[in-house]
Parts: structure tokens; sequence; C-alpha cells
């Protein structure tokens, strides 16, 4: 036997078809629920529908395919403390949008012309 067969003996979580495919029609669900839902008006709810949607399509994603679910849990940390930075970023991002969006002086653009003529 060769090294590289001896190096790879080993073989990771295997899963079973029929979980594979239940995921996929979950996530075939999951997108026609996201196509359906653009033609409700939620209000300001709008983008926390659409994002639900997305993070419960991610974490299937995640789990099963990306075999996060049978992984070693220091993965499924990294992966967690990876989106708190994420969404930290954004977090002061937004902030800072926040305080400097009072000092924006109204009508100050130029104008856009659409005929020029």
């Amino acid at each position: 036997m060769d090294a590289h067969a001896s190096s790879h003996a080993q073989v990771g979580h295997v899963m079973r078809r029929r979980v594979l495919f239940r995921v996929l029609a979950a996530l075939l669900v999951l997108t026609y629920v996201t196509v359906a839902v653009t033609s409700f008006d939620f209000g300001r709810w709008n983008l926390w529908v659409a994002m639900g949607i997305a993070v419960v399509k991610a974490s299937l994603v995640l789990m099963f395919f990306m075999h996060l679910k049978y992984d070693k849990p220091f993965n499924g940390m990294i992966l967690v403390v990876s989106l708190a930075l994420v969404a930290l970023f954004i977090v002061i991002a937004l902030d800072d949008t926040l305080h400097y969006k009072k000092n924006v002086i109204p009508g100050y653009a130029p104008e856009i012309k659409t005929n020029p003529k």
C-alpha cells in the first residue's frame, strides 16, 4: 500500500441519500417561498423576513451539505465567531452612518437632468 492510499484510509462522514434529497427538497421549497414572499408587503419587516429565510437556507447548507453537523464542535465555533464578527462590522458601519447622516445638507447633491436639450 502506498503512502497516499494509507493517508486517506479514513473516510469522512457518509450521509444517506434520503437525507440529502430531503434537505434539497427543503431548499427548493424555501427558494419558492423566497420568491413568493416578494409579492407581499410586510412593511418594515420585509428585510427581516427575507433574512430569516436566507438564514434557514444557509443553515441547512452548512449543516448537511458541508457536514458541519457531524464535524468537530471547534469548526462550528469558528463559524459562529466569524459570523458574529461580520455582524459586529455591519453594526459598526451602520452606527457610523447614523452619526454623520444629520450633517448631510438636503438638496446639496447636483441635479440630474433626464432630458438634455
